[in-house]
């Protein structure tokens, strides 16, 4: 029989599942080359400006497969709705079965996007965070910050955002995480006092310049998840004492990887992949003084992994 959950019935569900564990496993599972991913399927749409995005793989030794479908709407806010819809859909790897129709509404995948910053930061970040800067106020601005808290004591950062109104309204609700935000003047006043930096927002023009980049500081990159879009100058990368992906393959199409090798500023080879320096087969951080950038673009298998663990999680 198939189970069929709706977003309020799968949140429950969540208070008991290991997200960022789950993530981990999944990364190095990939790595290794214990997954079949094919690449993204996705419409970009222009009027209103949304893009959607259909993903989908297994782990060889696991026992489904995965559909995803979603979607960022960046009007929707205007309209009262939350720019992230979608759904996932579970089968059985062995008899083609649906086990699971998850109508998350695209929750699940903000929360296994946020789950991976926080993977990142546990693994690339500097072993002292003095400040969290966040470069947006959306969904993913929230869920980032709130996972963050599950691998660092630090409770100080600033947001940046296109509107004053919206980054004032995040610190104010951020209070409720027990973190102190302040909100930035500007882009650079961020980058220059934040030592941790996650951007989450669709721009699709470089919002941080590598002069403003100092000594010793992680960035996360999540928003540039299609091939137009880019959050950092490609010179931050080529900056960079180490740059990863979630996935080498996905990231040469798409994110800020992309964009720097196509601008000539970044080497192929130069890049490693997450789920290595998860396993400890190649090195991430070697020092608190070294710049880090983990571009992730989002990887189906962190769509199989939660869905598996929301199914396991109901019974």
């Amino acid at each position: 029989m198939t189970t069929v959950l709706t977003w309020a019935e799968m949140e429950p569900l969540l208070k008991d599942i290991d997200v960022i564990g789950a993530m981990e496993a999944g990364f190095s599972a990939y790595s290794a080359g214990q997954a079949v991913i094919p690449p993204v399927g996705e419409l970009c749409i222009e009027d209103p400006p949304g893009d959607v995005h259909i993903k989908y793989g297994y782990l060889t030794e696991g026992e489904h497969y995965v559909v995803k479908i979603a979607s960022g709407f960046y009007d929707n806010p205007k309209l009262g709705l939350p720019s992230s819809q979608g759904l996932m859909l579970l089968f059985s790897k062995t008899t083609g079965q649906t086990k699971a129709v998850l109508l998350d509404e695209g929750r699940l995948t903000d929360i296994r996007t946020g789950a991976a910053g926080a993977v990142a930061a546990r693994h690339l970040a500097p072993s002292s965070i003095s400040q969290i800067g966040i470069m947006g106020t959306g969904i993913q601005a929230r869920v980032q910050l709130e996972y963050l808290t599950g691998v660092t004591d630090c409770r100080e950062a600033m947001v940046w955002g296109r509107s004053i109104e919206r980054a004032e309204a995040y610190a104010e609700e951020m209070k409720g995480l027990g973190i102190n935000v302040r909100v930035a003047p500007d882009a650079q006043a961020l980058a220059s006092t934040s030592n941790l930096i996650v951007t989450t927002t669709p721009s699709r023009e470089p919002l941080l310049r590598a002069e403003w980049i100092q000594p010793g500081t992680h960035i996360t990159a999540v928003g540039a998840d299609s091939p137009e879009k880019q959050e950092l100058d490609g010179a931050i990368l080529a900056k960079a004492d180490v740059v990863v992906a979630d996935s080498v393959a996905q990231c040469l199409l798409r994110g800020e990887i992309h964009r720097a090798i196509g601008a000539g500023l970044l080497e192929q080879d130069q890049v490693v992949e997450l789920g290595a320096v998860i396993a400890g087969k190649v090195e991430g951080r070697r020092g608190d003084d070294q710049i880090t950038v983990a571009d992730l673009t989002g990887v189906a298998v962190q769509d199989l992994q939660i869905a598996a663990a929301v199914y396991a999680a109901k019974g």
